[in-house]
């Protein structure tokens, strides 16, 4: 790469000047004045977009750190804006998070709780203003959303996290300490499960409705669907529903893959796919399959040989692992590591692993534990914001980013019924060009990823 005269790249001058290759404005912290240490009002100011059941939640949780003032407050459902002046009053309230940005000018960091189709709008929007961010999971709709979040994130130096709770737990740590340590021997399986969608939401395998009930009068139906394509408001969408919608969620597999899934990732470096294969049940153009299974392929990587990994979701389940006893079940959510030397598994959101058979604990030596603890996920997230150090919050987008793009890469074969020969660094299909307006989805107008 060609560098100008003063010795930097063109990339790092494009990150320092504030504008990126692709022409849109970036602030880096540095220029804000926001450049780590405790902000100017002592606390940490953060905006809340999305407050309804889960957004609500880790907001709930987020104001009980004393360096935490939840300072504003945004949702496109009135019935959340009621609520939250009753529990927090004096805090302004906002249905639209652009307006919220541009008013709250002390804001420093973002919390967004909304469906999956708003994640990178509004999480873009508030790195490129310097604001640190935590995401719901997964963190992005699409591949290219996912790879556009990790950049920014990188060149403003603003701190992330994904709402992944189980990244910061002890059985993460602790699967991965034991499979170093060769518990199993060499992986060369993966399979993962979940009881989503069930009656978590039940739309998908179904067809967009033909009613056209009136929307709810403490609702904004326009800003609700944002960047997805206009349809007539109805409850099969509102709430949580959405997440069986092509155009709004990611249906079984983003909801609970980047929990179940997670341990593997982080233990066994996974990184991208080169192919990625599915089975089905019967498939439509509106929404996720009642049912799939999904097959990464993962090629050797270091002292890693090649790895794959298996999803079930919609009453799937994988054979259990030889060994297992009778009594023990595999459980709603899990995971099951297949090594040269035996078999472990880990329940759900990154559970305390467990070697298979049962009677292999009594002899196993234990590693020492190496890796740091957290003193929990959204902490982590506060105290990194406040020291500014991005890379102390464990799921931040420099991790969570490719985890998710990965992950995403599955939903290719099951809209497209066909295998997925995969080219990471091109972020393309390479057998399949019908792929890219899935990678790269296009936005309804005044809702892209450069507003």
């Amino acid at each position: 790469m060609a560098k100008l005269q003063t010795g930097i790249t063109r990339r790092a001058w494009l990150g320092k000047s504030g504008f990126t290759a692709g022409g849109f404005l970036i602030l880096p912290r540095s220029v804000i004045g926001a450049s780590g240490g405790v902000p100017p009002s002592g606390k940490l100011n953060i905006g809340c977009v999305g407050i309804g059941g889960q957004g609500g939640g880790v907001a709930k949780e987020l104001a009980t750190f004393p360096e935490v003032n939840l300072a504003a407050f945004c949702d496109v459902e009135a019935k959340h804006a009621e609520r939250m002046r009753k529990t927090y009053p004096g805090r302004p309230f906002y249905s639209d998070y652009r307006v919220m940005l541009e008013k709250e000018k002390g804001l420093d960091a973002v919390m967004i709780g909304t469906p999956d189709h708003w994640h990178a709008p509004i999480a873009l929007a508030a790195m490129r203003r310097g604001k640190h961010v935590y995401v719901e999971k997964p963190m992005a709709h699409t591949i290219e959303e996912a790879r556009r979040m990790g950049e920014v994130a990188a060149e403003t130096g603003v701190v992330t996290q994904m709402g992944n709770q189980g990244h910061a737990g002890e059985g993460l740590r602790l699967t991965k300490e034991w499979l170093d340590a060769g518990a199993i021997g060499a992986v060369r399986e993966v399979h993962v499960w979940s009881d989503r969608p069930g009656t978590f939401w039940n739309t998908q395998g179904r067809r967009r409705p033909a009613e056209t009930p009136p929307v709810p009068p403490t609702l904004d139906w326009d800003l609700w669907q944002g960047p997805a394509p206009e349809h007539p408001y109805h409850p099969d969408y509102v709430p949580r529903r959405w997440r069986g919608w092509f155009d709004y969620g990611c249906g079984a597999l983003g909801d609970m893959m980047v929990h179940n899934a997670d341990p593997a990732w982080y233990a066994l470096n996974l990184g991208a796919p080169d192919a990625v294969e599915a089975v089905t049940s019967e498939t439509n153009p509106d929404s996720f399959p009642q049912w799939s299974i999904v097959t990464w392929h993962f090629a050797a990587k270091g002292a890693r040989g090649p790895v794959r990994v298996v999803w079930y979701d919609g009453g799937k389940r994988p054979a259990p692992p030889p060994g297992l006893e009778a009594e023990r079940e595999l459980g709603d959510n899990g995971l099951i590591f297949l090594g040269e030397k035996g078999a472990m598994m880990c329940p759900g959101w990154s559970g305390t692993p467990r070697l298979v058979p049962e009677s292999a604990m009594k002899t196993f030596e234990r590693p020492p534990k190496t890796i740091p603890r957290s003193p929990g996920h959204r902490k982590e997230w506060v105290q990194a914001c406040i020291a500014g150090r991005p890379e102390e919050a464990r799921a931040g987008f420099h991790y969570s980013a490719p985890f998710t793009e990965a992950l995403l890469v599955g939903v290719l074969p099951i809209r497209l019924g066909k295998r997925i020969e995969w080219d990471a660094a091109a972020m393309r299909a390479k057998n399949a060009p019908e792929a890219d307006v899935l990678i790269r989805k296009p936005y309804r107008k005044g809702f892209g990823l450069n507003g």
